[in-house]
């Protein structure tokens, strides 16, 4: 499958997550490939596996290591790698706030519990003190507080009598080992998703000063209010296989110098002239920050002087 999200795995352990995550990907059909096993343990087992199997592994031991180093040398590794997205598969530390920021939105997390209940440690154990009818397993975004995240989803796992926190374990890895492709899966799909890239870039456009939206040549268009265009979504326009930005630009020479950086990224749209670049959407590694700058620019090249002159004022405070 073309074009597939590149995921790196962070493990401590045995890695049957992870190994769960590898054994997926091989489906002619799954939307992300492994790309990196990284470990805090150079001694964990996944590693082996992984390295087996043909995935690039790094581990680092973080004894003697401050936090922020630690976690700046796997940031170093993991970025190396081009990967896009973090699957935490058994990493038993903790991670700080600055790479949980770095990777916000990026970053998934499977955890042995029904969500939110029993965030943290001994979740079988505290299941089964509560009398809970289902203990079970969650993947959600992570966040810098621990386990809270929003939840992608969840398998239930019913809890028998005369259960153990081992017993019942033993069944919620076998739900964890469904659950965590399933979950990687449905999202860095709908990321690649038209619909999704559609929604991400009307949210964008929608907020600059006076925008609507109509459909105009088939495609999402959006203009200043009973003015000119300024961005336009292309799904497939004329079959030529792409979802794309096209925003304006100063000219000919900006159309092919981009073109000429990254021509994975930019082109030119048919039928749009000198003016406007393709800005592709569905391409790994799209910087959303990015298209909101894209967006304002050409916003700002079609509104009328009254509205860049507000806030052109407003961007001097």
């Amino acid at each position: 499958m073309a074009d597939r999200a590149r995921v790196a795995v962070l493990i401590s352990g045995t890695g049957t997550n992870m190994a769960a995550l590898l054994y997926a990907s091989r489906a002619p059909d799954c939307p992300f490939q492994l790309v990196l096993v990284a470990s805090n343990n150079p001694a964990a087992p996944g590693l082996a596996l992984a390295a087996a199997e043909g995935i690039a592994t790094f581990a680092l031991p973080h004894k003697g290591m401050s936090r922020a180093d630690h976690d700046a040398a796997m940031d170093a590794a993991i970025r190396a790698s081009g990967a896009e997205y973090v699957a935490l598969a058994g990493y038993m530390r903790v991670l700080g706030t600055d790479f949980v920021q770095r990777w916000d939105g990026r970053m998934l997390n499977i955890h042995p519990s029904l969500l939110p209940k029993y965030p943290g440690l001994d979740t079988h154990v505290r299941a089964l003190g509560a009398g809970d009818t289902h203990g079970g397993c969650s993947v959600h975004i992570v966040t810098a507080e621990l386990d809270s995240g929003p939840l992608l989803d969840q398998t239930p796992v019913a809890i028998l009598p005369g259960d153990t926190a081992e017993t019942l374990a033993a069944r919620v890895l076998i739900a964890e080992h469904q659950l965590y492709p399933r979950a990687l899966a449905a999202y860095v799909g709908r990321e690649r998703a038209p619909d999704y890239l559609i929604g991400r870039v009307r949210e964008l456009a929608l907020a600059l000063p006076e925008a609507d939206e109509v459909m105009s040549h088939g495609m999402p268009c959006f203009g200043v209010l009973k003015g000119k265009k300024f961005a336009y979504v292309s799904n497939d326009h004329h079959g030529d296989g792409r979802v794309a930005l096209l925003v304006k630009i100063d000219g000919l020479d900006e159309q092919l110098q981009l073109i000429e950086n990254d021509p994975e990224r930019y082109y030119r749209p048919a039928y749009f002239g000198d003016g406007w670049i393709g800005v592709r959407l569905d391409v790994p590694g799209v910087d959303w920050d990015n298209i909101e700058s894209w967006l304002g620019r050409s916003w700002r090249m079609s509104a009328p002087r009254r509205l860049t002159a507000l806030l052109d004022a407003a961007d001097g405070f």
